[in-house]
């Protein structure tokens, strides 16, 4: 799953330590999230996107696997 997170966090003035205290999650956590090495949980996700002021959707973008691929 790609993100925005790393692009919404910088439009905001905030450091991934920041933003993990916002969140309450550890910067690891957000620095695996910006790398796509972790999706988050449907709560984090619901709480970054209500810490931006937009839907999730604006933050994760989720693409389906194409079924040629599998």
């Amino acid at each position: 799953m790609k993100n925005r997170l790393e692009e919404f966090r910088k439009k905001h003035g905030l450091t991934q330590e920041e933003l993990a205290e916002k969140l309450q999650v550890s910067r690891q956590t957000i620095g695996s999230l910006e790398n796509g090495r972790y999706n988050p949980s449907i709560l984090l996700a619901f709480k970054i996107a209500r810490l931006f002021g937009v839907s999730i959707e604006e933050i994760f973008l989720y693409e389906e696997e194409n079924e040629n691929e599998k």
